[in-house]
């Protein structure tokens, strides 16, 4: 088994919530949500959080309650997901010296994300020898959310966001958490490769599926049992919805 690594994306600014506190330091259950993602990585040999709105706070936040088992890299300009993970990734390679090592990505706003259901992402990536591993969710309604294309005989091959989705993409119902795992050594040439010909202007992280797709390496996805797991918290409606799924949870581990 590959040693892993973990990025952590929490830079954003999350202008829905409509609050001065930055977007990974809302609370749910008391905690900053980003703090659940963090406990899903206990498995994971070093942790880097990529931080940007807000830094400061975030970072002394986290090392309150982690203590200095984080590393932190700051996004100073917010060019995209990709260009979050390039930032990060000299900082986690130099870590790593001469490791053969994967990569585990994740956004710092799914906090009912399982630590089971990432240990089990890493290992079907792992024994599949593929270069990247996506995790997916089947939705009945999928609006929002980047799609995962496949060839006719089921591998994947990209991931288009919806912005950029043709009329026929637009009907698929598998969809991208941004939850995903790649092999180490091809994370780098993979996103210098990765461009920002696209409706934000932004580098797309779901763009390295089809850079590695067409230079020969296998992709691949696993498709999440329980898509409450992979919601994301973009606003307070969710946020509420995140704390009463916790909630829940956590009454049943005391019953």
């Amino acid at each position: 088994m590959r040693a892993t690594r973990a990025v952590v994306l929490a830079a954003g600014e999350g202008t829905r919530m409509r609050s001065p506190r930055p977007k990974p330091l809302h609370l749910l259950c008391g905690r900053p949500m980003v703090s659940f993602v963090l406990d899903a990585l206990n498995d994971v040999q070093a942790t880097f959080v990529v931080v940007g709105h807000g830094a400061t706070w975030v970072e002394k936040e986290l090392r309150e309650r982690h203590g200095d088992a984080l590393s932190f890299v700051e996004q100073t300009e917010q060019l995209g997901t990709g260009h979050a993970v390039a930032t990060a990734l000299p900082a986690i390679l130099d870590e790593a010296g001469d490791a053969d090592i994967d990569v585990v990505i994740l956004p710092g706003d799914t906090p009912l994300l399982r630590r089971a259901t990432l240990a089990e992402l890493v290992t079907r990536h792992q024994e599949s020898q593929a270069a990247m591993t996506v995790l997916s969710a089947v939705l009945e309604d999928p609006s929002g959310y980047g799609r995962i294309v496949r060839d006719r005989d089921g591998r994947v091959t990209g991931i288009v966001e919806e912005r950029d989705a043709s009329a026929e993409e637009r009907q698929i119902h598998e969809v991208n958490t941004s939850v995903m795992v790649v092999r180490g050594a091809l994370l780098g040439p993979g996103l210098r490769r990765v461009g920002r010909q696209n409706a934000q202007h932004e580098y797309y992280l779901t763009d390295l599926v089809a850079v590695l797709h067409e230079a020969g390496h296998a992709t691949a996805a696993v498709v999440v049992d329980d898509a409450l797991e992979v919601m994301g918290v973009n606003d307070r409606s969710q946020l509420a919805a995140a704390e009463r799924e916790m909630r829940r949870r956590i009454n049943e581990r005391w019953m």
